[in-house]
């Protein structure tokens, strides 16, 4: 497949993931020619003013915004050398994106492939797919064929006729974007790059050979769970439905009559996707929601927060899955599926996304990042380690406008400009 050019050696990037139960960034710095990251700040908290990937509450956002960026920036201060954080990448809701694909013919006359040409074929499938109040996030080549010969990994060097390129084109609606570049530029940042977290989650946690002969991750957060498909090194599409997370703990704390925070550590200690023979017998204390003597026990269980846990968990496979059939995609999705994301790592998920969704599963991990602590090594920080890898490694996907004939400026420029048009 197309090759990347990584960012120069030395550079330092940052991302920033918004979800809805925490918010998290990650400053790194390129310590050589290949792309290799070392993480060199740290900051996450959690999420206020955020729901389901969109800000519900402006100032509170742009507060967990700026404490997760300081944390970061004090951590890698000496790292920056004295330069504050302007450019991060953040990752898109992937609940207001579409995807899809189309192909660009391109004229060769018998001379040989080059960059340029395949960077205008991207270009014209750019244009093609402008739609009006939809921001444009991501145009992958995805496969090439020359005089419709097929199959081809590098095309260029090669002569032909007539080159087509087939190029993967993803979206997002333009006013699901701009009250989150909003809160980022309140905190004195401008917008890199945009990415959807599922691609993100991948460019971490998958291996070569899992992106080459087809796989699925499906990145559990806490409000949206969203999936990416791979094929021949490139994401082929995603999508996203809009259960996470928060809702297991949000019925688990209706289940159990027991306030949200508690539903949470309760689910976290002692919650699985599967039930087990020991579950009848292990009882579980639950404080009762308004209660004032919490010297009282209350035991309940542990079978019956399973038999909470386990249906909701196999709705959200249940809905992916359909998701994924409604695709098309068929075999090009591979056997294998990779979890990430905090809601991942429920005990017994692996067993469970297995038996539902007819594959093999595992879950995965940032595993190609140096610096990471072992508290941000896990599924939930994937997608942001991979927003450094998609910035660092493949900036060449980047939307691309060209020096004349199309929109010029960043993507916050492009967004001020649609507010200013429409509002």
């Amino acid at each position: 497949m197309i090759k990347h050019k990584p960012k120069p050696k030395g550079s330092v990037i940052a991302a920033l993931d918004i979800g809805s139960t925490k918010i998290a960034c990650l400053i790194g710095r390129v310590t050589d020619d290949n792309g290799g990251v070392t993480v060199i700040g740290i900051g996450h908290v959690a999420s206020r003013g955020v729901k389901s990937g969109t800000i519900t509450d402006l100032l509170a956002a742009e507060e967990s915004i700026r404490q997760a960026v300081h944390a970061a920036e004090t951590m890698a201060v000496g790292e920056m050398k004295g330069y504050p954080l302007r450019d991060v990448v953040t990752g898109v809701p992937t609940m207001y994106t579409s995807c899809h694909k189309t192909a660009v013919d391109v004229a060769m006359l018998g001379h040989e492939v080059g960059e340029g040409d395949i960077r205008r074929a991207i270009t014209r499938a750019q244009k093609q797919e402008h739609r009006e109040g939809h921001t444009l996030v991501h145009a992958i080549a995805a496969g090439y064929a020359i005089d419709g010969h097929r199959g081809i990994e590098e095309p260029r060097g090669m002569a032909g006729q007539r080159l087509r390129v087939d190029v993967n084109v993803v979206s997002a609606e333009s006013p699901a974007l701009t009250n989150i570049a909003r809160c980022v530029e309140r905190t004195h940042l401008d917008i890199e790059a945009l990415c959807v977290p599922p691609y993100a989650a991948g460019l971490a946690a998958l291996v070569a050979d899992e992106m080459d002969l087809g796989c699925t991750v499906i990145d559990m957060g806490g409000g949206v769970t969203s999936f990416a498909v791979f094929r021949e090194g490139a994401m082929i599409h995603a999508g996203a439905i809009p259960v996470g997370g928060a809702h297991v703990t949000n019925d688990v704390a209706r289940g159990l009559n027991t306030r949200a925070h508690e539903a949470e550590r309760i689910k976290i200690l002692y919650g699985s996707a599967l039930t087990s023979s020991t579950d009848d017998s292990e009882l579980i204390d639950v404080p009762q929601l308004g209660e004032e003597d919490e010297s009282q026990p209350n035991h309940v269980p542990r079978s019956y927060l399973v038999s909470i846990i386990q249906p909701r968990l196999e709705e959200i496979f249940e809905m992916v899955r359909a998701r994924l059939d409604d695709s098309g995609l068929g075999a090009a999705m591979g056997r294998r599926v990779v979890l990430t994301g905090g809601a991942a790592q429920t005990p017994g998920m692996r067993d469970l996304a297995g038996m539902i969704l007819g594959k093999q599963v595992r879950l995965g991990r940032p595993a190609r990042m140096k610096g990471l602590a072992d508290a941000t090594s896990g599924p939930a920080f994937a997608a942001t380690a991979g927003l450094l890898h998609y910035v660092c490694e493949r900036s060449d996907e980047l939307p691309q406008y060209g020096r004349q004939d199309t929109v010029e400026g960043s993507i916050v420029d492009r967004m001020r400009r649609w507010l200013r048009e429409n509002w």
